[in-house]
């Protein structure tokens, strides 16, 4: 006979090593708090409820809390014969109190157990995502302040093209993370839902309240289709996803701190605590926490590839597959959390050398639009204006002369309207200034965005 808690219709027992592979206890008991906690509200409905008695609830509960406080203890050990972390609390729960352990399963299955734990390890997690991305997001604000007036060359295609400040650069990061903020809020709304009560996955016969344990554990919301509560785990696809397109957004700024670091463009200088040094070259500083960051990009997005295939044809309800996605999300809340403390670090300790930014505008015809504009307004239809700039930047390169570093005469040769006042148009931090941007703002004058910032971040504590 088995001897498993589940083992009463079988007569063998497996092989230790089928068992290991079988096992989930050495990654699941990441949840050991949130089934201590769930178990806790589901004895106290039983005992509400009069499915056990009020002295059996009392013993487990009592029983569960001394669990609760080993665990906070480092105490708890677990077994691998166990299989996961909800027998392993059950067989240590045994050990306590005898017997009348066995009770506390009664009206639910391990099915919508590891769901709710599962649950309840995201929505206890989700807000620290939140508050991270909170950070790092009034970081970027102080230095888009702090950089409002600062020139530099703003790019397509790793070209220079147009001439922008450094805060309206780090604005736009701002505003991807703010897209991140948006999406892992509304993840909390698909986590906050109760499965237990589900059972195996057609409910129970016992009169159980699970808007009582709902209330108990937090949650706003209770599934209302038996199937669908232990076979769910778009919550967890959610937050996989959301996770990559934040990734994503640190990976690309990553790129750009790793080129503007290097010697060739020396726009930026990464603080020592997140730099490190060559074991053969002296001179070597490498942006090796950006550049672990942009790597691990890949890692969070293999986790959703992961699951999204694991998931992708499996029949209702439960299927053991369905252990498959804790690791995914475990690593990848690690991975997420420690990935934006280090980019907040990283900002925190920048050094930006303004000097060389502003350097970059005045000899790379990034100002050629601008040309292009002024003749539009001087009544030369703008195809044509792009045509003669265009002649003119050519000259340019065989000349090695910039467009403001043409005279008169020469600008004159390739257009009789332009006059004097072109030099004006041509200045890099003229050019930011009479720029308008979306919403009818010049992007030089960052103070209207980073108040925009602001208030987004104030209300949140509203």
């Amino acid at each position: 006979m088995s001897d498993k808690l589940w083992g009463g219709r079988f007569t063998a027992k497996a092989a230790e090593w089928v068992d290991e592979f079988g096992a989930s206890i050495h990654f699941d008991q990441k949840m050991a708090a949130e089934d201590i906690e769930g178990s806790l509200a589901h004895v106290k409905m039983l005992g509400k409820q009069q499915i056990i008695t009020a002295d059996e609830a009392q013993k487990i509960t009592e029983g569960l809390e001394l669990l609760q406080q080993d665990l906070l203890n480092g105490q708890l050990t677990f077994d691998v014969k166990n299989e996961d972390i909800h027998m392993n609390i059950e067989a240590l729960l045994t050990e306590k109190i005898g017997s009348v352990a066995g009770k506390l399963h009664t009206a639910r299955s391990r099915n919508d157990q590891v769901a709710t734990d599962f649950h309840l390890w995201v929505k206890h997690r989700l807000p620290h995502v939140l508050d991270a991305l909170d950070e790092l997001q009034h970081e970027l604000v102080q230095l888009a302040d702090k950089y409002s007036h600062t020139v530099m060359s703003g790019y397509t295609h790793l070209q220079h093209a147009q001439p922008i400040t450094y805060g309206h650069y780090l604005l736009a990061y701002f505003e991807m993370f703010q897209r991140d903020y948006e999406r892992f809020e509304f993840n909390q709304k698909h986590t906050n839902i109760l499965p237990l009560g589900a059972a195996a996955l057609a409910g129970t016969t016992f009169p159980i309240d699970r808007a009582f344990v709902a209330e108990q554990l937090g949650f706003n919301q209770i599934y209302h289709n038996s199937l669908d509560a232990v076979s769910d785990r778009d919550f967890a696809l959610e937050f996989l996803s959301n996770s990559s397109i934040l990734m994503m957004h640190l990976s690309r700024m990553a790129e750009e701190m790793i080129l503007w670091s290097t010697y060739e463009f020396n726009y930026i200088e990464i603080s020592d605590d997140f730099s490190t040094g060559s074991s053969i070259m002296p001179q070597k500083k490498n942006a090796d926490f950006a550049e672990l960051v942009r790597g691990k990009t890949g890692r969070t997005f293999g986790s959703l590839m992961a699951l999204l295939t694991t998931m992708k044809a499996l029949p209702l309800a439960y299927n053991k597959d369905m252990q498959e996605d804790k690791e995914q999300v475990f690593d990848v809340m690690d991975t997420v959390l420690a990935s934006i403390k280090i980019f907040t670090g990283m900002l925190n300790g920048l050094t930006v050398h303004e000097e060389r930014m502003l350097e970059s505008t005045t000899h790379d015809f990034s100002n050629a639009t601008e040309l292009a504009d002024y003749l539009a307004t001087k009544g030369i239809p703008f195809r044509e204006a792009h045509a003669i700039v265009g002649q003119l930047v050519l000259q340019g390169i065989q000349q090695n002369t910039a467009l403001q570093d043409m005279s008169l005469e020469v600008l004159q040769q390739a257009a009789s309207v332009i006059d004097e006042d072109i030099y004006q148009v041509l200045d890099a931090k003229v050019a930011v200034d009479r720029r308008v941007s979306l919403g009818g703002t010049a992007p030089s004058n960052v103070q209207n965005e980073v108040q925009r910032a602001l208030k987004i971040l104030q209300e949140r504590t509203l």
